[in-house]
């Protein structure tokens, strides 16, 4: 576990493919790239080489005048290429490059994609080929001949039939939500979201991969139910890029390159988040709060829906829809309001939004009057009658007009301290199929045009107004639609108005899988359900279940439901069993250290947070429609549950050693299900959790005083010190901290803290180095102690444990090392825990732990 990409070598490719609603490629300072190009008699095929692993390709109906280089969407985040580092033409229609080959068969206008794997003797792989089908005015179909390929993820966010958690997409058809994309759609008593993040990850039975990506604006449909697979686009053309790698951690890191990498969440986004529809006034929320912490729960903020801003009325033009200003008679003094939550109990606030904007408000009139409204065909305003009340929808698709709705509304919430977004009904909901917009950049201005287009508009409006307002904080929101891309401007999403039932929750499960390899980490449900009435089963054991299941993966952690009528319960501590709800919160507030650190990856190298296990394990078959067991990072694996009166639970382990999480057992597994595994520990119900050997988990001291993300107690102590989880492994592993202010953008410019942690075990014992801190923050500690909890392989003494040259002091229990400066002690069999004196962080630390058998 030296690296955190494990060495299984694999064959990968991806193609990006883009249909209609494209960007010229202007002043372009790099000649233009070497190319092939035939023609036929309905369309024009061009491929161009943009790297070794890299190319990029076109079907267009043949222009008068073609582009120099072909075009791309606002969905590619990348416009700048190297150029092939070694090419060759040996004629017949081909380009070669180091790492791959691309040909094109005249005689049907199709290519074919194959790719060199490195080694003693290079060999080359057939990996694909892309035939165009049809080509007319309605759109395109093209066909994907991967007769070799058995398994396919991605596709972002469609939900299987209830009940499903595993599977891929093999054998299965992904429709488009509606006639124009994406949609939220009945299902099982609630609706859920069918947003297209259009990437297709496909392997063989050899373990060779390829992926397929349209970056299509147009609603799409894909069938894989039969060969060859056939893809169908409104779109007028097909543009595309194919990717090369050597496994599946780097062709997703190359896909996020081209489409944009998630800036780092607020801290805060990663604990608990109190919701529902919703609180009546500041009192109800207050009650809530106080509710928590009198049951020792760590809270980071409380989302509010529309009745912040006073609610809706469906039977007319005056409902508050739009109005986007608070409630002052129900939510009074709301900047005085906020400062005090977060200064007294470390709390933040989120409040919802929509893109609609009811006729009779002043809102309405000035948007209208500066020519920001989606427009009807006769030029007015568009006219929608909907359960929010009667108006207009903003054209997010004019630039001029999301700057002007943030600067004179969205920014007043930030000056009174809102920490983030919640952008509802943006696929969108409500629309008129004849509408008129301002447009996508270099695409059409109709309806067709925008649909999908329009969510992504409204993100980033936002992002750009974050922008503006110079050095400070971090864009975050929570959108209920999206497409690729959307995660660069600081989204999370998640599943819709989903219905109280298991089968749902285990449909969930699946969908998550298929969202992580999209390029969405961060994914999430109305936790328990938006749809109560839906429910199936026993209330408090639906909701435990998807409570822990959101504690593991989720961001934020969010509990929200349909409870106008105040006749549910949300909070954690109301509904559920209380004590494994605890239990499962503050499990996730120890592991943010980690995750935190897997946000920062994920913006720097665009490694998934919480990816399935085949991400990990792309050689492991077993693995390949696993949904209900869920990666956190590379090192730590759980397995989530949706089933009425579950005791236990079987978990497949791939080959290696893994330890449970809970017990600290060990477990050599040759690749195998390991049979009834426990959910109830010390009557609590607590998700299978098991970490690989050579696993380095950096933790945060979480105990009843613990408030929120940032350690804040409510005694007022201090207790920073770095935790550390550490799984012995018979050679070395590594594991880096990322460490930040929480809040700014200021990470980005290079106020990030970073400690590189290592552990290294051999016949003796297991060193253990924490190097100096690199880098720095605001109000970052200069000095802390360093707690390590070690799980050995199997030897189940240890003699001694040496800070540097200095031995530590053993004691005997583990609450007098707790009151001690310094020392170890070992609390089990295989299980020692070890403690420094606060020293300075950039320091380096040298623990070495002497281990024997018994």
């Amino acid at each position: 576990m030296k690296s955190r990409i494990f060495p299984v070598r694999i064959i990968c490719a991806a193609i990006l493919v883009s249909c209609a609603n494209v960007l010229p490629v202007a002043g372009c300072a790099r000649p233009a790239p070497p190319s092939l190009s035939a023609r036929g008699e309905k369309a024009l095929l061009r491929i161009e080489v943009l790297d070794d692993d890299l190319f990029r390709f076109e079907y267009a109906p043949p222009p008068d005048v073609r582009q120099e280089t072909i075009g791309r969407t606002p969905m590619i985040a990348r416009a700048d290429f190297p150029g092939p580092s070694r090419l060759n033409r040996p004629g017949n229609g081909r380009l070669e490059t180091a790492e791959g080959q691309v040909g094109i068969d005249r005689s049907d206008l199709s290519t074919r994609f194959s790719m060199t794997a490195c080694g003693e003797e290079p060999v080359q792989h057939e990996l694909f080929s892309v035939r165009l089908m049809e080509m007319t005015s309605e759109g395109c179909v093209i066909a994907i001949d991967a007769p070799e390929m058995t398994h396919a993820w991605g596709l972002g966010e469609q939900f299987p039939k209830p009940g499903e958690a595993n599977g891929d997409w093999v054998g299965r058809v992904r429709m488009p939500g509606c006639e124009f994309g994406n949609r939220m759609v009945p299902y099982k008593g609630g609706a859920v979201g069918n947003a297209m993040f259009p990437v297709l990850y496909m392997m063989a039975a050899d373990g060779t991969t390829c992926a397929l990506f349209l970056d299509d604006l147009s609603a799409l449909e894909w069938d894989l139910s039969t060969r060859p697979w056939r893809i169908k686009s409104t779109g007028a053309a097909v543009r595309g890029y194919v990717l090369l790698g050597e496994s599946l951690p780097e062709l997703r890191s190359e896909y996020m390159d081209l489409v944009g990498r998630p800036p780092v969440p607020p801290k805060a986004a990663f604990g608990l988040w109190i919701s529902e529809y919703g609180y009546e006034d500041w009192a109800e929320l207050e009650s809530k709060l106080a509710s928590l912490r009198k049951s020792g729960f760590p809270v980071d903020g409380f989302i509010l829906d529309l009745q912040w801003f006073g609610g809706v009325d469906p039977g007319g033009e005056k409902s508050r829809m739009g109005r986007l200003a608070w409630d002052r008679k129900r939510f009074p003094d709301p900047r005085r309001k906020i400062a005090e939550l977060r200064a007294r109990e470390g709390v933040h606030i989120v409040p919802i939004e929509e893109s609609y904007v009811t006729r009779g408000l002043p809102e309405h009139k000035r948007l209208a009057s500066k020519g920001y409204l989606v427009r009807a065909m006769d030029g007015t305003p568009v006219f929608i009658k909907s359960w929010w009340g009667h108006g207009g929808m903003i054209d997010w698709t004019k630039p001029a007009a999301g700057d002007f709705w943030h600067d004179w509304k969205r920014k007043r919430l930030i000056d009174d301290g809102v920490v983030g977004h919640w952008t509802d009904l943006g696929e969108p909901e409500d629309y008129a199929a004849s509408a008129v917009y301002h447009g996508v950049p270099g695409g059409g201005g109709r309806h067709r045009d925008v649909h999908n287009y329009y969510n992504f508009a409204w993100a980033e409006s936002i992002y750009r107004g974050y922008l503006r307002g110079g050095p400070g904080k971090r864009p975050f929101f929570m959108s209920r639609s999206g497409v690729s891309g959307i995660q660069r401007f600081g989204a999370a999403m998640w599943s819709g108005d989903i219905g109280s039932n298991l089968p749902s929750l285990a449909a969930h499960f699946n969908t998550q899988l298929h969202m992580s390899m999209s390029g969405m980490d961060y994914y999430g449900s109305d936790l328990g359900g938006f749809k109560r009435t839906a429910l199936d089963g026993d209330l408090n054991e639906m909701y435990t279940q998807w409570f822990a299941a959101g504690a593991m993966v989720d961001v934020p952690v969010r509990p929200h439901t349909a409870n106008t009528s105040n006749q549910y319960e949300t909070a954690p501590d109301r509904v559920g069993d209380s004590a494994s709800n605890l239990a499962n919160i503050r499990l996730r507030y120890e592991l943010i250290p980690y995750i935190y650190s897997l946000a920062h990856r994920a913006y720097l190298h665009g490694e998934a947070v919480f990816p399935p296990p085949v991400y990990c394990f792309p050689g492991d078959p077993a693995l390949r429609e696993c949904g209900d067991q869920k990666m956190i990072g590379d090192a730590l694996m759980t397995a989530l549950v949706a089933e009425y009166g579950r005791r236990t639970r079987d978990v497949y382990l791939p080959r290696g050693r893994w330890f449970d999480w809970y017990s600290a057992e060990r477990i050599e597994s040759a690749g195998e299900v390991v049979r009834n595994v426990p959910l109830y520990r010390e009557g609590r119900f607590r998700l299978p959790l098991f970490a690989r050997a050579g696993a380095i988990v950096p933790l945060m001291h979480v105990d009843d005083q613990t408030m929120n993300t940032t350690g804040r107690r409510r005694d007022g102590t201090r207790r920073d010190e770095l935790v550390l989880r550490v799984f012995e492994s018979p050679g070395s592993s590594e594991f880096t901290l990322y460490e930040d202010d929480g809040w700014s953008t200021a990470y980005q410019g290079g106020r990030v803290r970073t400690t590189l942690i290592r552990q290294d075990g051999d016949v003796d014992g297991v060193e253990l180095v924490v190097d100096g801190a690199c880098g720095d923050y605001e109000d970052a500690p200069v000095e802390r102690a360093v707690v390590v909890k070690l799980t050995t392989g199997g030897r189940t003494q240890c003699s001694g444990v040496m800070l540097h040259d200095e031995p530590l002091a053993r004691h005997r229990r583990l609450e007098d090392l707790e009151k001690s400066d310094s020392g170890w002690c070992q609390t089990a069999r295989c299980t020692i825990v070890a403690k420094t004196a606060r020293l300075p962080v950039r320091r380096a630390k040298r623990l070495r732990f002497s281990l024997t058998a018994d």
